[in-house]
């Protein structure tokens, strides 16, 4: 199973890189590039996760019923993007529920940097996607954890995908940098090994970025950023649907694999 996911938030980014953004501005360009990607996944026919904060979802109401609507799963990616307290995992499960309706099943931290598993659990959450078990220098140092899916407190983890040898990332900045040939079929060979794929993306990568000098986002990060981004996205949901692969939410893959390690540990 393909499961795409896009982690939708505030653009704080240029935040990192000292400068400072409206928070209006920040809701405006994340939410033209989740149009995008909506676009793309409509004409693909496919279903995706979209890990939101409660702070974006409550100021751009429209693209977040269009994401129900289009039958896409909300799950959690805390309140704030740029702030993170315990207590948000269970505020932002509520605000998102309150806000679209319907059950938030999944977590996933902001940066992908750590967060207590008990936590998780007491917040009330089926699974968390918040490890990239990768070496990113400055970011991740994750080489000893699980490369696939595990059991932690209780709660179903789901890391991004890595490539079974050296386990080089397959995340969004890898997309933007490296040919798109070798991109897919590293996804491919992956998906063939662990029979899924975990893979992330944010609305702001499908953002003119290359327009927009004053953010001072680095080449890696602006490097195809925008329609180039939307290109590669319909090239990848095509590629794969192509080879018969299916694709699916979080929330569904959890349940299956949930009742799989279950039957294995019985």
């Amino acid at each position: 199973m393909v499961l795409l996911s896009f982690d939708t938030e505030e653009f704080d980014v240029p935040r990192e890189h000292g400068v400072e953004i409206p928070f209006a501005r920040s809701v405006a360009i994340s939410v033209e590039g989740t149009v995008r990607i909506l676009d793309a996944l409509k004409r693909g026919g496919v279903r995706a996760t979209f890990f939101c904060t409660a702070d974006f979802a409550e100021a751009a109401p429209e693209v977040m019923r269009r994401i129900l609507d289009e039958g896409h799963e909300v799950a959690s990616h805390g309140c704030s993007h740029w702030s993170f307290d315990p207590g948000d995992l269970a505020r932002s499960k509520e605000r998102l529920e309150r806000l679209t309706g319907r059950p938030v099943e999944g977590y996933r931290q902001a940066r992908m940097m750590p967060v207590d598993e008990g936590d998780i659990r007491r917040a009330g959450y089926l699974y968390n996607s918040s490890l990239n078990p990768t070496f990113i220098p400055g970011r991740y140092m994750h080489l000893s954890t699980p490369r696939t899916c595990f059991m932690k407190e209780g709660v179903l983890q789901i890391p991004a995908s890595v490539t079974p040898w050296l386990r080089f990332p397959l995340f969004w900045l890898s997309y933007h940098n490296l040919p798109g040939w070798l991109y897919r079929a590293l996804v491919r060979r992956t998906l063939r090994r662990d029979g899924y794929l975990s893979t992330y993306f944010h609305p702001w990568e499908f953002y003119e970025l290359n327009d927009h000098p004053e953010l001072k986002m680095p080449f890696i990060i602006r490097n195809r950023s925008g329609l180039k981004m939307v290109e590669r996205l319909e090239r990848l949901i095509g590629d794969l649907k192509g080879r018969g692969y299916a694709f699916g939410t979080y929330s569904e893959f959890a349940r299956l694999k949930t009742e799989e390690l279950k039957d294995k540990k019985s």
